[in-house]
């Protein structure tokens, strides 16, 4: 006979209430000071392009369209080269020690950058931190999930978005008034202050039990949840997780189990980057700057970069209340909306026929002069100048509510424990060459057929997330991760099976 109860049973509630969440948040802070060092690094081309393109600019260093397009795009390359080096490193030598891993190639890549006296260092450096990013964005998410328990685990889940997205807004920032070469010393500070400090933070106590290090993941757990709390419970049903998880075979990865997740997981990954978040993100002063906007692109920036910063630490405080796929569909129907009002303006905003069009990285408006010394020269400004500006901070805001920071959360979530580190690796791969392909082709499609053509795309993305999400998508809100594990395993229950022997052997302590 079997009984059906939940894993976690609900009556533990003292032992829940004597949690203390201050470690916990010190070891996600450190962890995620990772990700501020992503969303800089990422957007880094954003305001250094429009120098290196100038006419006065270094002529060692100054770009033509080709260069500036591998300059923007290069760093996607390496975030799929992270990614692929992840799905090693997670398993072999642990999340934490893959985290710390990052720094290297992200300091060094900012030292080639800021010293830079050819475009080959400048190339090289975008691509070493592109790694850096890469192997932050498959460990860090993990890392959180198997640290946190499922009360917090969803407000903690899109803590990496948000520093990503602070980091981003620093950057933003930092562009108008501080020297590129400076703004490549500067992205060196949260790599090395975050291995400082991770040194001092626990392994995940689920990578432990796997290991079979029993006293070390109490140890762990003692620490995140504090010197109060009974780490038994928790203990033995992660351990529970693990002796039901089998040796991967390639025959086992077409159960359900195993291909359901792991596609879920990186079909969202490929979505959200065709949305067109990255070039967007990327080219934002540049696409600005062919726009008739009432400020200067890099003012402009900076405005969606606080909106983006703002929409996720919404999204953060709904995570655990209205539900991952609440939030799914917002963020879905405010992108798309967006995107059809910017493909729209752009598309009757179009460019008279004549000669061709001066390439999107080379246009003079690109000039540090044009871009913030004379933002009327452009032509009358109107209110409908402003259409584009805040179609943006909308299709931000709606990114950021959901598919930003969602996607992140429930990858960590959903994957198996015994695939997690190779299959978030994978995720994290596809994410990124879908955004090289996308941020390369982008500066060509503006240049040969204005902004109407990529919005359009980004338009019918938009759609296919919200059929996605409808489709595909399971609630876990509230659930630990081996429910999660367990709806995959059975195919449509949360609620996890355990024998009348195992339950009569708890009932007896």
């Amino acid at each position: 006979m079997e009984e059906k109860t939940p894993l976690l049973n609900k009556r533990p509630t003292s032992t829940e209430s004597k949690i203390q969440n201050s470690k916990l948040f010190l070891a996600v802070f450190t962890a995620v000071l990772g990700n501020f060092s992503f969303g800089y690094s990422l957007v880094y081309s954003s305001p250094v392009l429009p120098r290196l393109t100038a006419p006065d600019a270094d002529p060692r260093l100054r770009m033509g369209p080709e260069q500036a397009a591998w300059f923007g795009s290069i760093y996607m390359l390496g975030a799929a080269a992270g990614g692929l080096g992840a799905m090693l490193l997670n398993d072999m030598i642990g999340r934490k020690l893959s985290i710390m891993t990052s720094a290297v190639p992200s300091a060094i890549g900012y030292m080639l950058m800021g010293g830079a006296v050819d475009i080959w260092m400048l190339l090289l450096g975008r691509f070493l931190t592109g790694v850096a990013g890469g192997m932050t964005a498959a460990s860090i998410p993990v890392y959180i999930s198997e640290i946190s328990h499922k009360a917090v685990r969803g407000a903690l889940g899109s803590c990496p978005q948000i520093t990503a997205v602070f980091g981003a807004l620093v950057l933003y920032a930092m562009g108008p008034v501080v020297p590129w070469r400076w703004l490549a010393v500067a992205g060196e500070v949260p790599a090395l202050l975050m291995v400082a400090l991770l040194v001092f933070m626990p392994s995940s106590p689920r990578r432990l039990l796997a290991l079979g290090r029993e006293q070390q993941a109490e140890g762990a757990l003692r620490w995140l949840r504090g010197d109060h709390y009974d780490t038994r419970t928790e203990l033995s049903a992660i351990q529970e997780s693990i002796d039901k998880q089998e040796k991967v075979t390639w025959s086992r990865l077409a159960t359900p189990i195993y291909y359901k997740p792991i596609l879920i997981s990186v079909v969202m990954r490929f979505l959200q980057q065709m949305t067109g978040i990255t070039p967007m993100l990327v080219y934002l002063e540049t696409i600005f700057s062919k726009s008739n906007m009432s400020l200067p692109p890099g003012y402009d920036a900076i405005i969606v970069g606080a909106v983006r910063l703002l929409s996720v630490v919404v999204a953060a405080s709904l995570m655990d209340r209205a539900g991952r796929k609440a939030l799914l569909y917002t963020s879905s129907l405010l992108m798309f909306l967006s995107a059809l009002t910017l493909t729209m303006n752009s598309h009757t905003a179009a460019r008279p026929p004549g000669p061709g069009p001066p390439n999107l990285t080379m246009s003079s408006d690109l000039s540090p002069h044009n871009a913030f010394g004379n933002p009327l020269d452009a032509g009358p400004q109107t209110a409908a100048g402003l259409i584009p500006l805040i179609s943006t901070m909308m299709f931000i805001f709606g990114y950021a509510m959901g598919w930003g920071p969602i996607t992140w959360l429930l990858m960590s979530e959903v994957l198996p424990l015994v695939t997690r580190g190779v299959a978030s690796g994978l995720c994290v791969t596809v994410s990124w060459l879908t955004a090289f392909v996308l941020t390369h082709a982008f500066s060509h499609l503006v240049d040969r057929y204005g902004l109407y053509v990529p919005y359009l795309g980004f338009t019918v993305v938009c759609v296919l997330c919200l059929l996605f999400t409808a489709v595909c998508i399971p609630e876990t809100r509230g659930r630990s991760l081996e429910e999660i594990e367990n709806y995959f395993r059975t195919g449509r229950t949360f609620t996890i099976s355990r024998s009348a022997s195992v339950v009569e052997s708890d009932r007896g302590r």
